[in-house]
């Protein structure tokens, strides 16, 4: 009775079931890096938005106050997409937010 206590009865355990991250972990990196890219993206396309909108009332009848609200609000929403870019997406928020109301502010002097 001196034999070897170690046998191979136990059933060996799949390195690949097991995650090397405690659970929900890589779902956190997921979801900032989805909040970044859609906080730089969301910018980008306001800015892009609201660049169109001061080029297209600067060059109407529309008083020059219009044009420098869309722009205004446009550079706030560049400012957005380059925080939302580098992990700030609480303040890229709040600067979308921000630029997209001095925007709608500026459309009702039009």
């Amino acid at each position: 009775m001196s034999g070897r206590t170690d046998s191979d009865a136990e059933p060996a355990i799949a390195e690949a079931d097991e995650p090397d991250e405690p659970d929900g972990h890589h779902d956190d990196v997921e979801d900032a890096r989805r909040a970044r890219w859609t906080a730089a993206g969301t910018g980008g396309l306001l800015f892009l938005a609201g660049c169109a909108a001061a080029l297209l009332r600067l060059t109407g009848s529309a008083p020059a106050l219009v044009a420098a609200a869309y722009a205004l609000g446009a550079a706030l929403c560049a400012l957005a997409a380059v925080l939302g870019a580098r992990g700030r997406t609480r303040r890229a928020l709040w600067l979308l937010v921000a630029g997209t109301a001095v925007m709608a502010l500026g459309d009702q002097f039009d």
